[in-house]
């Protein structure tokens, strides 16, 4: 069995009228389109929507629009995106924060929510919007970044002179794990006010470095999001034959290095409660989303890396942990990641499903 491929419809028809509020009511060919969507094979799959629960589904979601819409605006104002994309909206940001509310709501602490996808597919951007809609919805939510854990500048500089390989931030090995343990415990065991670490990427022109931590007084979910959150070490003979840029043997050394620092994570990994995917059509899409995104850092006056620092940056997470080794066995892994959403080059859904689905 295979993924089910999202089908727009005729939803850029219909949606526009319900930004407009409940005073601009429905027709019943608008409802049957949107009812339609939410039965088409992917939806129904993903988020185990029937023809029994389909009305319920529609008026929970038309409503859950209307109380979210004016904030999910102002996120993409703040963004700097010419519109907010409704598609989207509909079709993954409001049914992804229900079935986040769902998960929460089988739980009597803080949920704990991983969230995966290599550099550029937009989990900071998800984490955000994800916060705005929750906490719309009633929902108090904070939201962490494997990059908040990073060692030091100085510990990372000392790393680096015991094994020059590790020059970059961000693989296994870069990461203080005591104080991730620490503090996913303390959210999990709801023991606030909690203080979470932030990182300043543009610190040392680009090496970043610790800033001051953010009080959180409470939280029911907490969004854990990192380019290899949930990643698992794999046998060391498949980096044998690894594909491009593992080339040379010095590459499966390094490679071989960080899977074996990667099994000190797993007590880190043992801290979540679900884990979602993002997964580009492409991993090498990741390289344009770098680009922008260090782009649009530095428009906002933040220094940052060159466009060459940048491909070799992202080629080195390449050589470090390779996507179609690490990540892609993870999407049809159902007792490991509970719900994959595949992206296009323009970080639009192309499809959304549970790898227990696909069995």
């Amino acid at each position: 069995m295979t993924a089910h491929r999202i089908h727009f419809g005729p939803l850029a028809a219909v949606l526009p009228k319900l930004t407009l509020g409940a005073e601009v009511p429905l027709t019943s060919q608008d409802r049957f389109h949107l009812r339609a969507n939410l039965l088409d094979s992917w939806q129904a799959d993903a988020f185990a929507i029937t023809a029994d629960t389909v009305e319920a589904v529609l008026e929970q979601r038309i409503e859950q629009w209307r109380l979210v819409y004016p904030a999910v605006v102002q996120v993409c104002q703040q963004l700097g995106w010419p519109q907010c994309p409704l598609e989207v909206l509909w079709l993954l940001w409001l049914p992804l924060a229900e079935q986040i509310i769902q998960w929460r709501r089988s739980l009597s602490r803080p949920l704990v929510q991983g969230l995966l996808g290599v550099q550029g597919t937009g989990k900071t951007t998800l984490t955000r919007i994800l916060a705005v809609i929750l906490g719309q919805l009633g929902w108090q939510v904070c939201g962490l970044s494997i990059d908040d854990l990073y060692k030091t500048y100085a510990e990372r500089q000392q790393l680096q002179q015991a094994d020059p390989r590790f020059r970059w931030r961000g693989p296994p090995g870069t990461h203080d794990l005591g104080l991730g343990l620490t503090v996913l415990s303390q959210l999990r065991q709801a023991q606030f006010p909690v203080a979470l670490p932030r990182f300043d990427k543009s610190a040392y022109s680009g090496a970043g470095e610790r800033t001051a931590p953010e009080l959180v007084t409470a939280a029911d979910v907490v969004l854990f999001e990192g380019w290899f959150v949930g990643v698992r070490p794999i046998d060391p003979q498949q980096l044998t034959t690894a594909p491009a840029p593992i080339t040379t043997e010095a590459d499966r050394a390094f490679a071989r290095e960080v899977n074996s620092r990667l099994q000190d994570y797993l007590p880190l990994w043992k801290q979540l409660d679900r884990l979602i995917v993002l997964y580009p059509a492409d991993y090498r899409f990741s390289q344009q989303w770098r680009q922008q995104a260090e782009q649009q850092m530095q428009a906002s006056g933040k220094t940052g890396m060159s466009a060459t620092e940048i491909n070799e940056f992202v080629t080195y997470f390449w050589r470090s942990l390779h996507p179609d080794l690490f990540i892609r066995p993870l999407l049809q892994d159902p007792d490991w990641v509970d719900l994959v959403i595949e992206l296009d080059r323009e970080h639009r859904p192309t499809a959304i499903y549970q790898p227990a689905s696909l069995l």
